[in-house]
């Protein structure tokens, strides 16, 4: 090339990197002022006054946010008298969004029906509490004492969990199905119907989920779904695994549908009466070893028998056949507050009412359940304060007295006062107090929001190109 052509040429180059330069600078500025492009809908630049929760993706100083809803299950105004006494859902360890299902699936199944107006929910703060069926029914009634604490969550006492208004500033979205509650009640159908009222609910259930945009966003990923009772949710559980479970053990799970990865284990409601100011240490409790209910079950059957056999004729040994509900509470309560240590023994699944009830009761658990998990053991070190032993073991001759005998009493009343200081994680309250059963399952939840977020970011990696396809 002549040098008179590339002395023209290069003033023309610079200009042209100029020009892209500049394209590019701007380019960049706008990228960093745009949301992410994701599926999820960007919101709108201009938010209600409403606002009280920020938003989890904002990392600048101009953060906006979004309503949540107070007790009736209206968006709250910041700007009105009553914001001072609102809890800050900034403070919260969890945001939540609850879909306003019907009542027929939640409220409605304890028979509360909406006043003139239509209301989907009672109005709580009001004193409008529907109760729980008593009974065996209240050992899987998590469902009930999470959704009661989720409706008046906006007002002190402030809790683990808050309600938002809207769902894109939720960390997860809350599914009110009190599925155990719809199995024990309406698990078999009524002729002339040939189906159960609970799958007619769960079907209803599972198209309703599939048409959400909640849903889309993350293919279930952040719901939340609580199916405390071992059978409940049978029908949709394969469906809607995506979802986060809310399960007493994972006994009757399959592991693709249910796992400790990514679900979360509920305490059972005790049906025991906690041993309010006990004293009766080392000395004040006569009974060695006690266990209470049926010998012959479908599964782990074999186990209760062989140790029934063993340990029938031990004379600090005492087995009380059945349940709590076969014995009363108070009775069942006054045997466990006199005995030591307390059997917990796998039957048709791995766990049972029957380790809460030794808690709130402080006897010392000595489990014999290799396939149990325990609610929030991320949290909670069950070793210094249950005995754990393999099935294999308890089953040995003189295997099992001579652990627990070889107990001191120093190591006793070190595990008794420390069941002294858990027994408030099993409780389920309404209002939740602090560190109860209901906010510790909040409180496992929002442990679980990472790798939830972690598994909805990745199912939409390809979600973007996948529009162009035919």
């Amino acid at each position: 090339m002549a040098p008179r052509a590339r002395t023209l040429l290069l003033p023309l180059a610079a200009a042209t990197l100029l020009v892209a330069s500049t394209i590019f600078l701007f380019a960049a500025t706008g990228a960093r002022r745009r949301p992410a492009d994701t599926s999820f809908p960007v919101p709108a630049a201009d938010l209600s006054s409403s606002a009280s929760v920020t938003s989890v993706d904002s990392g600048t100083s101009d953060r906006k946010e979004a309503s949540f809803l107070d007790e009736n299950g209206h968006p709250d105004d910041p700007s009105s008298g009553s914001a001072a006494a609102r809890c800050d859902p900034r403070d919260a360890a969890i945001r939540v969004f609850m879909y306003d299902l019907p009542p027929e699936f939640h409220f409605g199944l304890l028979g509360w029906a909406p006043p003139a107006g239509g209301a989907v929910w009672p109005d709580v703060r009001s004193g409008e509490t529907p109760r729980y069926p008593g009974g065996l029914n209240q050992q899987h009634s998590v469902e009930y004492w999470l959704t009661l604490d989720l409706l008046s969550s906006s007002s002190p006492p402030c809790g683990a969990a808050i309600r938002v208004a809207d769902s894109r500033y939720a960390d997860v979205v809350f599914v009110p199905f009190f599925a155990s509650l719809s199995y024990n009640r309406h698990s078999k159908a009524v002729p002339p119907e040939k189906v159960s009222r609970d799958k007619a609910l769960q079907e209803k259930l599972v198209r309703y989920l599939m048409s959400q945009l909640e849903w889309k966003r993350s293919g279930g990923a952040d719901h939340v779904i609580v199916a405390h009772h071992p059978n409940s949710l049978l029908h949709a559980r394969s469906v809607l695994f995506p979802a986060v479970f809310v399960l007493s053990d994972f006994g009757r799970y399959h592991p693709r549908v249910a796992s400790l990865e990514k679900d979360v284990i509920a305490p059972y409601k005790h049906m025991a009466k906690t041993f309010v100011n006990d004293s009766a240490g080392f000395d004040g409790r006569p009974t060695l070893l006690y266990f209470r209910g049926a010998i012959y079950r479908k599964e782990g059957g074999n186990i209760r028998q062989k140790l029934h056999y063993m340990l029938k004729d031990e004379k600090d040994v005492y087995f009380a056949f059945g349940s709590v509900q076969d014995h009363g509470a108070s009775k069942a309560s006054q045997g466990m507050h006199s005995s030591k240590f307390c059997l917990n023994i796998a039957g048709d699944t791995p766990s049972s009412n029957r380790l809460f009830d030794a808690i709130v009761s402080h006897c010392v658990p000595v489990i014999i359940s290799d396939d149990i998990e325990l609610p929030y053991e991320d949290a909670l070190d069950y070793s210094k304060f249950s005995i754990f032993v393999r099935s294999s073991d308890a089953v040995k001759e003189g295997y099992l007295m001579r652990l627990i005998r070889g107990v001191s009493m120093h190591q006793w009343t070190r595990m008794w006062k420390r069941l002294k200081e858990v027994d408030k994680h099993f409780d389920y309250q309404y209002p939740s107090q602090k560190d109860d059963a209901v906010q510790m399952i909040w409180q496992a939840l929002a442990r679980k929001v990472p790798a939830i977020r972690l598994k909805a970011h990745r199912s939409r990696r390809f979600s973007r190109y996948d529009r162009g396809r035919q």
